[in-house]
């Protein structure tokens, strides 16, 4: 029960029931029979997010990433587990590596799975988990055109804005696109001087960290990427234009 605990934080809520529950049922058996009293492994009530609910929403997804191409071999797995250990740290993925291998072997209907999360998660969260899915599927290196419309279909059903998608998109695409910068910070390459300013400022705010404060210490660790590929993007458009 120790690893499973510790994987969930702090209880699962919404993620307990519907298709979520029914496959992380499968993934960890009698882990969840509620024979033990551990307040970190505590079934919460519908509401917010909690952090346990995030985590095993992103190890779903992440099965559906790495299924994608029809195929999941040893190398990917140790790609994962880099990603993992880069994430949530050492004893995060060894943790999580058992109940993702199980996910792995299970039909997974990502739509449905998508369905639940987009009813019950915020918008912030739900970009830092797409946030998250980008940072797995480049992990080896690229975003495959599979993990690429997998990612696009859930983003849909997360009713994800177009130019959001394509702000968390960016800065995974620059050796392939030269306006990746402004697509990071939802602009068009006419923008003025100032309203790059401005952009940045807005993309600033939006991609905080503290927007998933309440999702715990490891995903608002992760969520700080995102928030440095703003100013990343930021820093590229001053150089390239000569303003400070």
């Amino acid at each position: 029960m120790g690893n499973f605990a510790k994987w969930i934080g702090g209880g699962l809520g919404w993620a307990f029931g519907g298709p979520i529950g029914a496959l992380i049922g499968f993934a960890v058996g009698s882990m969840l029979d509620g024979s033990e009293s551990n307040n970190s492994t505590r079934t919460l009530g519908p509401g917010n997010t909690t952090e346990g609910d995030f985590k095993m929403s992103l190890l779903v997804l992440m099965a559906c990433i790495m299924k994608a191409d029809g195929r999941v071999d040893k190398s990917e797995l140790a790609v994962v587990k880099r990603f993992l250990v880069a994430n949530f740290g050492e004893q995060g993925a060894l943790d999580a590596m058992p109940i993702l291998k199980n996910l792995l072997e299970q039909r997974i209907n990502e739509t449905e799975v998508a369905a639940q999360i987009s009813q019950h998660m915020n918008y912030s969260s739900k970009l830092e988990l797409l946030h998250l899915l980008f940072n797995i599927a480049f992990a080896d290196g690229e975003v495959v055109a599979s993990e690429l419309a997998t990612i696009q279909r859930i983003a849909t059903i997360f009713r994800i804005d177009r130019l959001d998608f394509e702000s968390v998109k960016a800065p995974y695409m620059k050796h392939e696109d030269s306006n990746w910068a402004y697509k990071s910070l939802e602009i068009e390459p006419t923008a003025t001087n100032e309203e790059i300013k401005k952009a940045y400022r807005r993309m600033a705010m939006k991609y905080h960290p503290d927007k998933v404060n309440d999702l715990g210490e490891e995903v608002k660790k992760s969520a700080t990427e995102k928030f440095r590929s703003i100013n990343e993007a930021y820093e590229s458009l001053k150089k390239q234009r000569g303003f400070v």
